[in-house]
C-alpha cells in the first residue's frame, strides 16, 4: 500500500498529494506522514517545487478535514438523536461535548494532526458538537498548515535518510503531542476551578 502511494506521488505529483491527503484525513488508510515526508524528499531531489507541493498538501488537508467536519455536523447529530439511546448517549453527553470544544476541544483540531487516529475523528466530533465554522476553520486550518510544513520540512532536511528516520520522528511527535494535550487539559481544569472561586 505504502509503495503504491509513493509511486502515485512520483507519477501524478501535486494532484496525487492533494487527493491522497484529502482522503487520508477523511479516514481512509493512507500513511499521511509518510506521504508528506516523501514529498519533502522529492523537493530535496528537485522533482517538486516546494511552494506548489506545500500548497497541494495544505489544500488536501484542509479539504479532508472540512469534509469530515461537514459530515459530522450534517449527519452526526441526527444519527445520534435517532440511535444514541442504543449506545447510551444522552442529550447531556452532547452538551458536554459541545462545552468541551468551546473551552479547549478546538485545540485538538490543531494538535490532533500529529496523533494518528486522532486527526481522523476530531473534525467529526467538532461537527457533531456544533462547533462554529469560523472557530473550526481557525484551529483546523492552522493545524493543517503546521502539520504539513513540519513533515515536508523533515523530509527535505533528512534527504536520502527520510525513510529510516521517519519511525523515530513519528514516535517523538506522538509523545510531544500527548504531552501538549495533557498540559492543555491541566490548564483548562485549573482555569475552570480558579474561575469558580473568583
Amino acid at each position: 500500500m505504502e509503495q503504491s502511494i509513493l509511486a502515485w506521488i512520483v507519477q501524478y505529483g501535486y494532484l496525487a498529494i492533494f487527493v491522497l491527503l484529502a482522503l487520508g484525513i477523511v479516514g481512509l488508510p493512507i500513511p499521511d506522514e509518510t506521504l508528506l515526508t516523501f514529498t519533502g524528499f522529492l523537493i530535496f531531489k528537485g522533482h517538486l517545487n516546494p511552494w506548489m507541493a506545500y500548497a497541494a498538501a495544505l489544500a488536501g488537508s484542509m479539504s479532508g478535514i472540512t469534509i469530515s467536519y461537514t459530515l459530522g455536523r450534517r449527519f452526526g447529530l441526527p444519527l445520534i438523536h435517532r440511535y444514541g439511546r442504543y449506545l447510551r448517549i444522552r442529550e447531556k453527553h452532547l452538551q458536554k461535548a459541545h462545552a468541551f470544544f468551546e473551552s479547549a476541544g478546538h485545540w485538538s483540531l490543531t494538535f490532533g494532526y500529529f496523533v494518528p487516529g486522532v486527526r481522523h475523528f476530531t473534525a467529526y466530533a467538532a461537527g457533531m458538537s456544533e462547533l462554529e465554522p469560523p472557530k473550526f476553520a481557525l484551529f483546523a486550518y492552522g493545524g493543517a498548515a503546521i502539520w504539513a510544513a513540519t513533515f515536508i520540512t523533515v523530509g527535505y532536511w533528512l534527504g536520502e535518510r527520510w525513510h529510516d528516520v521517519l519511525a523515530n520522528i513519528h514516535s517523538w511527535f506522538l509523545g510531544a503531542s500527548v504531552t501538549a494535550a495533557v498540559v492543555i487539559a491541566a490548564y483548562v481544569i485549573w482555569h475552570q476551578k480558579y474561575a469558580r472561586k473568583s
